[in-house]
């Protein structure tokens, strides 16, 4: 991973995920139910990536959202398997991936481990 902040503590698991792009288990994350206004961020570098405004139940096992907080927080690339991972724009760190089945006005479902998420309340 590129800059990432070197005073942030991470579990082992987030490790797994954000540096190997490994995917935490459906169902698993306790953002996939939160409903609060707020935003997510990267949990290793504080990037602001998602915003509770574009969240919504895909009834896939992860949190997801409809679009970006900006276009430059994100970064996609083509993954190995054929899916689009989407990854930290400023640390690099894997977030997830990137479909086209989602709903308006973007039709985009980003597909977030949310182990790698950090929600803060507005």
């Amino acid at each position: 991973m590129k800059n990432m902040e070197k005073s942030v503590k991470l579990s082992e698991s987030q490790k797994r995920i954000l540096e190997e792009g490994r995917t935490e288990p459906a169902f698993s994350s306790q953002l996939l139910e939160e409903k609060r206004d707020g935003t997510y961020s990267c949990a290793a570098c504080d990037n602001k990536v998602f915003s509770s405004d574009t969240k919504f139940d895909s009834r896939s096992g992860w949190p997801s959202f409809y679009d970006v907080m900006a276009n430059d927080s994100i970064e996609k690339n083509e993954g190995t398997d054929g899916r689009v991972e989407v990854t930290c724009a400023k640390c690099g760190g894997h977030l997830g991936h990137v479909f086209e089945d989602g709903p308006k006005p973007t039709g985009k479902r980003f597909c977030i481990n949310g182990e790698v998420l950090k929600f803060s309340k507005k």
